[in-house]
C-alpha cells in the first residue's frame, strides 16, 4: 500500500511544538529523542537541586493541567449559517462550546493573530461553576453537558470551601485556558482579565507564570458600583480588578481620546497665533536644598520686582531654559499680569494626541454594573443575564489595546458585550475591528433563551440591527458600508471523520484498504461541515475566502485565493490531481476514500506533486484525510 501524508485531525500539539523549538535552540540536550533535564539546566548556565524549595505557584491538580494542555483536541466546529448574520462574508465568529476545546482547535489557524483578548471568567464565590475540573474525558465532557451524548454520570464541578479545594479548582480551570490563549496573541498583543478580590492575588501569580512577570502591565481598579449596599454585613465592595499583561515588550498602549470637557480647558484668551493653550504649574515639588540650581529670582513683568519660588517648591526649569521660555512668550502671569508667580502656556497643538490611561476607572467614565444590566435589558429583556459588563468598560480596553483593523477575542463571552463594544467603536471611528466570541451553552431558566450561548448570539443580532436602523436615512454611509456587521456561528462537536487506530492505517492488503476508507465520514455531516474542519486542521482561519471551482469535471474548493485546494470527490482522477497541482497551491487535500484503494493512482498523484515541486522549485504539500 502506498503511504500518502495524512492530514492530522487533531488540534496543534502544543507540547510537540515547544519540544521542536527547544530542539532547534538546544540540540545538545536531547539524547535518544528525549530531553536530559540536567543537560538543559547546564545549557542555560544554571543548576537546580531537585530537592531545593523554589518560589512559585502550586496547587493540587496543577500537574493534570499540564497534561490537559498537551492533549490535542479531535473535535471540530460545525458551521451554523441559519444562526449567523452575513455568514458568507463576515469575518466575525461566535462559537458555542467549551472554550478549552475551542482554544485548542483554534491553535493552528489563529496562532499569533489576535491583537487583544478580554475575558470575564467565572468569579470564585464559593458556589458551583459549570466548567468541569475533570478533563480526562476532554470533548466528551462537553458533549455530555450540551446534551449531544447521554448525560448520565456527568457531574459539574462543585467549588465549596469545605472540599478543601476552594482556590485549586478555579486555578485548574483557568491555567490551561490562559496558556492556550497566550499562543493566540500576537507578539504585540495584550490580554485584559476581569476579576474580584477573591482570586486577584492568585490570578496575578498565575499570569506571572503563564505570561512572565516582566510582561505585567497594570492592575486597573474599576468602580463597578455607584452606591454602597446598605444591607451589606461587612465593608461593601465597590470595585473589581482588571489585570493586564502584554504578550511581549512589543506591545504599545494607545492614548485615550480627549473628552469635550478636557478639550474645553484649552482656550486662547490672548489671541496667541499658536492657537488654544492651557496653563500649567511653573514650580516643582523639590526643595532648594534638593535642587539648588532651580532656586533663582524671576523679574515680574508688571512690578519689576524679583520673584522667588518657595524654598520647598523651586522652579521646574533651569535659568537657561527659563530664558528661552520667556523669549518664546510661554509665560502666563494671569489677566492683567496679576499673578505673583508665572504659569506655563501649553499649546493643544503641541501636546500628545490623547491622554495617558490610568489604573483608576471610575463609573462616570466606563459605566457600572447597573448600566450593564440596563444595556442588556434594552436589547434582549430584563434579568436575562445576571452579570453583564457595560460595553463602555470593554470599549475602554479596546481603545487602549488595539488599532482600527485588529482582531479581538473573548472566550468567556457571556451576553456578548465585547461584540457590542467592537461594533459600536467601529461605527464611531469607521474602524473594521473583528471579534471572536466563545461561549459554553450553559443552561438557563429562560424558555426563550435556553442557554447562555443563545443570549450571546441574540444580543449581537440585535446590536447589528440597531446599528443598521440608526444608519437608515443617512446620506453618507461609506464608513458603515465598509464595516463588518455580521458573524459566522459555529458549534463545537466531534470530528466529521472517524478516527482510525494507527495500526489499522498500515494494512497492506488492498481489499482491507478498500474496507478501511469506504466510510470514514460520520453520517449526517454536510459538505460544509467537512470543509470547515479541513480549514481548521490545515491551519486556515474559519473566515478564509472560499470559492467553488470545476476542475477536470470535478468540484474543487479554493481557499484563500488558491493557497489551499480541497477535492471531496469520492472518485478521484489523475486529471483533477494534475489540474490542481498546475495551479500551484500551498496545499492540496483529498479524501482517501476518493482513491478507492487504487495504489497506482496514489503513486501517480504523489509523483505529479513531486515533479512540480522539483520543476518549479515549489513546496506543494499533498495530503489525504
Amino acid at each position: 500500500m502506498v503511504e500518502v501524508e495524512k492530514l492530522s485531525l487533531t488540534s496543534l500539539d502544543v507540547s510537540a511544538e515547544r519540544i521542536d523549538q527547544l530542539r532547534h535552540l538546544f540540540p545538545e540536550v536531547f539524547f535518544e529523542g528525549k530531553i536530559d533535564h540536567d543537560a538543559l539546566h547546564r545549557a542555560l548556565g544554571q543548576w537546580i537541586d531537585p530537592g531545593k524549595e523554589r518560589f512559585g505557584l502550586n496547587w493540587p491538580g496543577k500537574a493534570e493541567c499540564i497534561r490537559v494542555i498537551q492533549s490535542p483536541s479531535v473535535g471540530t466546529l460545525l458551521p451554523a449559517p441559519e444562526e449567523s448574520v452575513n455568514f458568507d462574508t463576515s469575518e466575525n465568529l461566535i462559537v458555542e462550546g467549551d472554550n478549552l476545546e475551542v482554544l485548542k482547535l483554534l491553535q493552528k489557524s489563529y496562532y499569533g493573530k489576535v491583537k487583544m483578548i478580554y475575558i470575564d471568567p467565572p468569579y470564585n464565590t464559593g458556589n458551583e461553576f459549570i466548567y468541569t475540573d475533570n478533563y480526562r474525558e476532554g470533548l466528551d465532557e462537553y458533549l455530555k453537558f450540551s446534551g449531544q451524548v447521554d448525560a448520565e454520570g456527568y457531574k459539574t464541578s462543585t467549588n465549596t470551601e469545605t472540599e478543601g479545594r476552594y482556590h485549586s479548582k478555579w486555578l485548574s480551570m483557568m491555567h490551561p485556558r490562559l496558556f492556550l490563549s497566550k499562543n493566540l496573541l500576537r507578539d504585540d498583543g495584550v490580554i485584559f482579565v476581569s476579576i474580584d478580590d477573591n482570586e486577584v492575588h492568585n490570578l496575578r501569580a498565575l499570569m506571572n507564570e503563564v505570561f512572565g512577570e516582566e510582561n505585567f502591565v497594570a492592575n486597573v481598579v474599576w468602580q463597578k458600583k455607584y452606591a454602597v449596599s446598605n444591607d451589606d454585613p461587612g465593608i461593601a465592595p465597590m470595585h473589581d480588578h482588571i489585570i493586564i499583561y502584554q504578550r511581549s515588550e512589543r506591545f504599545e498602549r494607545n492614548l485615550l481620546p480627549r473628552t469635550e470637557k478636557q478639550i474645553s480647558r484649552y482656550t486662547n484668551i490672548d489671541n496667541d497665533p499658536r492657537g488654544d493653550w492651557s496653563s500649567d504649574n511653573y514650580v516643582s515639588n523639590k526643595s532648594r536644598y534638593e535642587r539648588p540650581t532651580l532656586w533663582y529670582p524671576i523679574r515680574h513683568p508688571k512690578t519689576g520686582e524679583d520673584v522667588w519660588p518657595e524654598e520647598s517648591a523651586v522652579w521646574r526649569y533651569s535659568q537657561e531654559k527659563h530664558s528661552q521660555i520667556e523669549l518664546e512668550n510661554r509665560l502666563y502671569w494671569g489677566p492683567d499680569l496679576i499673578y505673583k508667580r508665572p504659569r506655563l502656556k501649553r499649546f493643544l497643538s503641541e501636546v500628545q494626541d490623547g491622554i495617558v490611561p490610568s489604573t483608576w476607572w471610575p463609573f462616570t467614565e466606563v459605566g457600572h454594573n447597573d448600566e450593564g444590566q440596563k444595556e442588556t435589558a434594552a436589547l434582549i429583556g430584563p434579568k436575562v443575564f445576571s452579570t453583564p459588563k457595560p460595553a463602555r468598560l470593554i470599549r475602554r480596553m479596546i481603545e487602549i489595546g488595539t488599532g482600527k483593523n485588529d482582531l479581538i477575542m473573548d472566550f468567556f463571552a457571556g451576553s456578548g458585550a465585547t461584540a457590542q463594544a467592537v461594533l459600536d467603536l467601529n461605527k464611531e471611528d469607521n474602524g473594521n475591528r473583528k471579534f471572536i466570541l466563545v461561549q459554553l451553552p450553559e443552561k438557563t431558566d429562560n424558555k426563550e433563551y435556553p442557554t447562555i450561548a443563545h443570549i450571546t448570539r441574540e444580543r449581537v443580532h440585535r446590536v447589528i440591527k440597531k446599528l443598521h436602523d440608526a444608519d437608515a436615512g443617512r446620506l453618507d454611509l461609506n464608513g458603515a458600508a465598509k464595516q463588518d456587521r455580521g458573524f459566522k456561528s459555529f458549534h463545537l462537536s466531534s470530528s466529521n471523520f472517524k478516527v482510525w487506530d494507527g495500526d489499522a492505517a498500515k494494512v497492506a492488503d488492498v481489499g482491507e484498504s478498500l474496507a478501511l476508507f469506504t466510510d470514514n465520514i460520520i453520517a449526517g455531516r454536510s459538505q460544509n461541515d467537512i470543509l470547515f474542519e479541513l480549514l481548521l486542521k490545515a491551519g486556515f482561519p474559519l473566515t478564509a475566502p472560499l470559492e467553488k471551482l470545476t476542475l477536470a469535471e470535478k468540484e474543487v474548493f479554493s481557499v484563500d485565493n488558491g493557497k489551499l485546494l480541497i477535492c471531496l470527490d469520492k472518485e478521484l482522477t489523475l486529471q483533477v490531481i494534475e489540474v490542481m497541482v498546475a495551479r500551484g497551491p500551498r496545499q492540496i487535500l483529498c479524501l482517501d476514500e476518493g482513491f478507492k484503494g487504487n495504489d497506482q493512482l496514489k503513486v501517480n498523484a504523489v509523483q505529479t506533486v513531486k515533479s512540480r515541486n522539483r520543476r518549479e522549485d515549489s513546496d506543494i504539500v499533498f495530503r489525504v484525510v
